[in-house]
């Protein structure tokens, strides 16, 4: 490990330079009322909230998870972001709508308008406990790592550092400072990832050296059935379902269209981002195989996580290595800045404003800000777990949200397609999910642990976690409907949803067109991709 030389921290040094700058600019106008500290004052352009969108979902785990599994296992890994392309096309043209007419603040939000609010309680409480147990403390192990490998820092200064920094430009700049930083930051790393992807492809001897030194298997996306990671079924009929709650119900997701001042202006931005998606898997898993052969001394089945470090240090100049470790560092902050926001939203908008109804738009401010404030906080205390605890267990618990997940979809999903889904039904399949998630969850940590569990719970545990997905998802749909038939019509209220667009708020013919074939465009991209890197599996 080589670390980092003087021209590489002037590199670094000039990009908190630049986030700080975009960050005191765009948070100008931030705090004069709520809609502009959380959503931006609803007036935020398709391209940044697009760039956004992509930014805040690309995260330290991605680039480290996405090389290091792209090392070990090959392309298969890339379907879930080839899939997020199809998922990004979903909200925008089914439930942005939705979501931008009713002018909500929030995911929950927007449940208790479509149901009741113990529905909207329920996923306030699970989308901030996730929050602050996986996606807070998952960012901070995985960049603490590559901080620990490229400068030689401890864990404890690297996430200190991370933390603060961060949450300073969340809590003083809102929603607004978010996207523009992750406008910035979103092209920050793709400029650096494409630096070394072309440092490691050049270093085995160009494109076509590497094809030919690579087994043909590591370019197939499609895996037979009993694959352990990646079955086909599971990829076609499971990963769309996460793909759902994630991309379409999300808080941290989500609230980046509702800054858009128009149905139009989100749908842009959700197509733009899915454009952005195709480019993951060419700058981040394939880089990843490349390293397998560049680094056969790493021993895969330990130490891919530091795949992605190990190729910083041995493979870039200095300067080029200084602008991918700031594009790490970016992926790295647009995520945390991002689930800071989302989580401050959720509590100011879905608790603190229940319990004080009166509160002025200053005061809806300052308790975002102490909420922020307060987040920060929770993660430095979850530090020394974070220094004890395995990566496995972190697998486990992002686990837990893919257990959660189907009934979210479910309820999100029907919701909208079916106007006689009702509160009862919801509820029911919320409270059913959550009860069948967390058995699972346990089911498979006391069989990895070699509890004395057996018999039916053992089957329950190693299903395959997407074949889960499916299973969850189907029953979730059958309460709901079932539920929902032997009980009351919803209200008049809760279809008000459904209203029609109010005149002139439809977009014009004419841009109507242009993202009809934008989205045919990119659709065709995904399947082209699908069946470019594939070998017939069905039968496997």
């Amino acid at each position: 490990m080589t670390g980092l030389g003087t021209f590489d921290y002037v590199v670094v040094a000039g990009y908190f330079f630049s986030i700080a700058a975009i960050a005191y600019y765009s948070s100008r106008k931030s705090l004069t009322n709520s809609s502009s500290y959380f959503l931006g004052g609803r007036s935020i352009g398709w391209m940044a909230i697009g760039a956004s969108l992509f930014a805040s979902n690309i995260s330290a785990e991605h680039f480290i998870g996405l090389t290091g599994t792209g090392a070990k296992s090959g392309l298969a890994v890339g379907q879930y972001e080839w899939l997020a392309c199809i998922m990004l096309l979903l909200l925008g043209w089914l439930f942005v709508p939705f979501y931008v007419r009713s002018g909500v603040f929030t995911m929950p939000e927007f449940l208790e308008r479509r149901y009741n609010r113990h529905c909207r309680t329920y996923l306030s409480v699970i989308s901030l406990i996730a929050y602050v147990f996986t996606k807070i403390s998952v960012s901070l192990f995985a960049g603490a790592l590559v901080l620990e490998a490229v400068l030689g820092w401890n864990i404890w200064m690297a996430a200190i550092v991370l933390l603060l920094a961060t949450g300073a430009y969340t809590i003083f700049g809102g929603l607004r400072a978010v996207i523009y930083t992750d406008f910035f930051q979103a092209f920050v790393l793709i400029g650096g990832s494409i630096f070394l992807t072309i440092a490691a492809i050049s270093q085995l001897g160009g494109l076509d050296s590497f094809v030919e030194q690579v087994e043909p298997e590591f370019f197939n996306l499609w895996k037979g059935v009993h694959h352990p990671e990646f079955p086909w079924t599971g990829i076609l009929l499971g990963a769309p379902i996460l793909g759902i709650w994630y991309w379409c119900t999300d808080q941290m997701i989500v609230q980046r269209t509702l800054a858009a001042k128009d149905v139009a202006c989100a749908r842009k931005a959700t197509i733009f981002a899915g454009y952005l998606k195709i480019l993951p898997v060419f700058i981040l898993v394939l880089p990843g195989i490349a390293g397998r052969l560049l680094f056969p001394q790493l021993n895969l089945e330990t130490d891919s996580n530091y795949m992605y470090p190990t190729m910083i240090n041995q493979l870039l100049p200095a300067g080029v290595k200084g602008l991918v470790f700031a594009a790490l560092l970016a992926a790295l902050m647009s995520s945390l800045s991002s689930v800071f926001n989302s989580s401050s939203t959720l509590v100011v908008m879905d608790f603190y404003k229940k319990y004080k109804p009166a509160a002025s738009e200053k005061q809806l401010v300052r308790a975002g800000q102490i909420a922020t404030c307060f987040l920060v906080v929770a993660g430095l205390a979850w530090l020394p777990f974070i220094g004890m605890l395995s990566d496995q267990l972190f697998q486990y618990l992002q686990a837990v949200q893919a257990y959660i997940s189907p009934p979210i979809a479910a309820v999100f999903l029907v919701g909208l397609l079916w106007r006689r889904a009702n509160g009862a039904g919801a509820l029911a399949v919320l409270g059913t999910g959550f009860v069948l998630g967390a058995l699972r969850f346990v089911s498979e940590l006391g069989m990895k642990a070699d509890w004395a569990i057996g018999g039916p719970l053992t089957w329950y545990a190693s299903i395959n976690f997407l074949h889960f997905a499916i299973l969850l998802f189907g029953l979730s749909i059958g309460i709901l409907f079932l539920v929902s038939l032997c009980t009351a019509k919803p209200s008049t209220g809760n279809l008000e949803v459904f209203a029609p667009a109010k005149p002139g708020g439809a977009p014009a013919a004419t841009s109507h067109k242009g993202l009809i074939i934008a989205t045919v465009v990119l659709i065709a991209v995904v399947l082209v991709m699908w069946v470019l890197f594939s070998q017939l599996v069905w039968g496997a």
